[in-house]
């Protein structure tokens, strides 16, 4: 995808300042890691990137700084908070926005990294740290373009938006981002223009990204003395043998699609576990797996498809492959089955493609 503009607007902006991307994203991976995503051990606070943001922003808005950007911090939780500039054009109907540029990262263990993930640092051209690329990066990045746009205050047609947001590595806590803007009609007016979705993790614009239904899998099996495993249902070897049907009918029933060649997709629609831990007692938990789908394919369709799955496993569990001579999901004598139940999550995110 090839994104022009007029000369006019390229002679008035110029090209962005190298320097000042390269001195903001330091402060930004200094923060990475407060802003790891992994509830309920590890909470962002996305406002340590808004204050940078503002730091940056602030001397050309019209609260203080007398300047044309319109700057708007929306929390939904404490010290979790989106940020939505607006540089206006001539045009008010007319808005081109930028969004999705997110303040959360993904987890880093220091330990399995040959360098400091939660600080910058530079190695030839390549700019290490949790973030460069996914996504506080483009934090810095859109950032030096609003900037810019309030410095240089050039003459547009069209307004240009962009919306920094909070909470998008995670999704177990609902209400905290761009969600949450959605649902108080924030974002509304941003379908009068084109949008771009900034949060592709490398350098290439993103013209299509796949949805996420997340879910979870409670597998009840029997506690019992390790030594008289004939007496128990073990919900480890359960979960497993269920994971490894319910993949191979999910890929049967959703194979890769032919049009993600089309709009380059870099994997197909994906089922899998992604965490998950034992509480004690009979029960086996897999609290966090997702499914990655395309947005070629029906979001009710799959989870209709997942509960049809476990239904059947329920049905037929007897047939289930067991490891060993003793190894068992029913026991008759005390009237016991291992059972299957699948929960979806209400945090369904739907993919979208548009070619342009």
């Amino acid at each position: 995808m090839v994104v022009t503009c007029s000369s006019g607007v390229k002679e008035q902006l110029g090209d962005l300042n190298k320097e000042s991307f390269v001195s903001l994203l330091p402060k930004l991976i200094g923060e990475s890691k407060y802003v790891q995503n992994n509830p309920p051990d590890l909470i962002p606070e996305e406002d340590r990137i808004v204050r940078h943001v503002l730091d940056a922003l602030l001397p050309h808005s019209t609260t203080t700084g007398g300047g044309p950007l319109i700057i708007n911090h929306v929390t939904y939780k404490p010290n979790r908070g989106n940020l939505i500039v607006e540089y206006p054009g001539n045009r008010p109907a007319n808005i081109i926005s930028f969004v999705g540029m997110h303040m959360d990262v993904v987890t880093a263990n220091s330990s399995e990294w040959d360098f400091d993930p939660f600080s910058m640092s530079i190695d030839g051209d390549k700019l290490r740290g949790r973030g460069t690329t996914d996504c506080l990066g483009h934090v810095a990045l859109v950032t030096e373009l609003m900037r810019t746009l309030g410095r240089m205050k050039p003459d547009l047609k069209s307004s240009v938006v962009a919306v920094f947001i909070a909470s998008e590595e995670n999704s177990s806590i609902p209400g905290v981002g761009v969600d949450a803007l959605v649902k108080d009609g924030l974002l509304d007016k941003l379908k009068n223009g084109p949008l771009f979705w900034i949060d592709t993790a490398d350098k290439q614009p993103c013209i299509g990204t796949g949805g996420m239904i997340p879910w979870k899998l409670h597998v009840t099996g029997k506690l019992f003395h390790s030594g008289l495993a004939h007496k128990a249902i073990n919900p480890f070897e359960l979960a497993m043998e269920a994971l490894k049907e319910i993949q191979t009918r999910f890929y049967k029933d959703f194979p890769p699609h032919p049009k993600e060649q089309i709009y380059g997709f870099a994997t197909p629609s994906t089922m899998k576990p992604t965490q998950w831990s034992y509480p004690g007692g009979g029960i086996n938990q897999i609290p966090l797996d997702d499914v990655r789908l395309t947005p070629f394919y029906n979001v009710p369709d799959v989870i209709n498809k997942l509960n049809e799955y476990v239904e059947d496993l329920n049905k037929n569990i007897e047939k289930i492959p067991t490891r060993g001579p003793v190894s068992k999901y029913v026991l008759p004598d005390e009237n016991l089955r291992g059972r299957y139940v699948i929960v979806e999550s209400s945090r369904i995110l739907r993919g979208i493609c548009d070619l342009i």
